[in-house]
């Protein structure tokens, strides 16, 4: 790979209102965001990437500030090896600032917005899908639709179903009855031979977890996710998973040595890793093995605009082996109007076109009325004279 030498970093805030809440046990989405990351290199060559920013929601102008201000001129001053050179150089320069600010996770994931960007453009450079560069067999992958709000969710998953799904989640955490209620509407719904999994966002405590894995193991879901809070102790978590009749889920909320000790305490049988809120490519690759030296599956997580989807797609697609990549169900223009042309379901699963990079193609004009900020960060060896100097 040619050494990456960055010309500019852009970034963008995007902002979309919603009819329908995006609903989950700790928070609720009024709005849909995106902080989009465009880079380019002294060749021309271009690269997309997106921050994580959902909640809270004031948190993606943050995300922006902290890119424009103290991480881009970092990625700017030099040449890289490689995106991993550039991620691992990022990484340890703002250390000690996310211990001082106690940002660590802003810090992180737009560190991760950063990657996501560069492996894009060196995938650009190379005219190759990201997928193949990073050693994919193929771009098929499997999906499941996320993100079924408490409220009916049954009509969603039905329109859902009717597009080529046949794995559904559903947020739970909202009391016994009403989450129990949900999961068996589901069932009759959509039949016995799809997948299902559940998503508590952290809603309970080892007791309460215990007892609700109980109530829906009836209904055979593939997973439960996030029961407990992600930062309980691991005892807690082995002691559930001793007790819980479904295997148990997480990663959205793990970072760098988190990984390690969760899938060596054999608690999880599903790592799901945000490629854009810790790690980027860099950090998320490795865990494929160590996911599979513990008997888990590694399921990317993803709820947000289009660029990160399709990394998340890309990444599920490099690694692959079972396990699923999220699509989340509820509507957000920022996906396709970020992503480009929609992918199509089919049989439960999609198929990455042909396009070099993570095939990003936002449509600018379309997005113009959504902007919220914008700041663009030039090299300085590039731009003597210029204002931004």
């Amino acid at each position: 790979m040619e050494p990456i030498r960055l010309w500019s970093i852009g970034v963008s805030v995007y902002r979309v209102p919603i009819e329908t809440p995006v609903q989950t046990s700790f928070g609720v989405l009024r709005d849909r965001a995106a902080v989009v990351v465009h880079m380019i290199d002294e060749d021309g060559c271009e690269g997309w990437g997106e921050i994580w920013c959902n909640f809270p929601t004031v948190g993606a102008e943050h995300r922006a500030g902290l890119l424009a201000e103290t991480v881009a001129p970092l990625a700017l001053s030099r040449a890289w090896a490689c995106p991993a050179d550039c991620y691992e150089a990022l990484t340890a320069a703002v250390r000690i600032l996310a211990i001082q600010s106690g940002e660590p996770g802003p810090l992180a994931q737009v560190v991760a917005g950063v990657d996501i960007a560069m492996w894009d453009l060196a995938a650009r450079r190379a005219q190759v899908p990201l997928w193949r560069l990073l050693g994919g067999r193929s771009g098929a992958v499997k999906v499941y639709a996320s993100g079924l709000n408490p409220t009916q969710p049954e009509r969603l998953a039905a329109a859902k179903a009717a597009e080529g799904h046949t794995t559904f989640k559903l947020k739970v955490g909202f009391g016994a009855e009403r989450d129990v209620a949900n999961l068996s509407s589901l069932r009759s719904t959509l039949g016995d031979s799809v997948g299902l999994m559940v998503d508590a966002n952290q809603a309970w405590d080892v007791e309460e977890a215990s007892m609700m894995a109980e109530r829906l193991a009836a209904f055979k879901p593939l997973w439960l996710e996030e029961p407990i809070a992600a930062d309980a102790p691991i005892d807690d978590w082995r002691r559930l998973a001793h007790r819980a009749p479904v295997p148990l889920a997480a990663g959205e909320n793990l970072r760098a040595g988190d990984f390690a000790r969760f899938l060596d305490a054999r608690c999880l049988k599903v790592l799901q890793p945000d490629v854009a809120k810790w790690g980027g490519f860099t950090g998320c690759l490795p865990l494929a093995q160590a996911a599979a030296t513990a008997s888990a599956w590694l399921c990317p997580h993803w709820l947000g605009g289009g660029i990160g989807l399709l990394a998340t797609l890309h990444l599920k697609a490099a690694i692959g082996g079972e396990g699923f990549a999220e699509v989340d169900a509820n509507r957000n223009p920022l996906r396709e109007l970020l992503a480009g042309e929609a992918l199509q379901v089919r049989d439960g699963a999609v198929t990455l076109p042909e396009l070099a990079g993570c095939g990003a193609r936002p449509e600018l004009s379309a997005l113009a009325p959504y902007l919220i900020l914008e700041h663009t960060i030039k090299s300085r060896q590039f731009s003597k004279g210029d204002k931004n100097e």
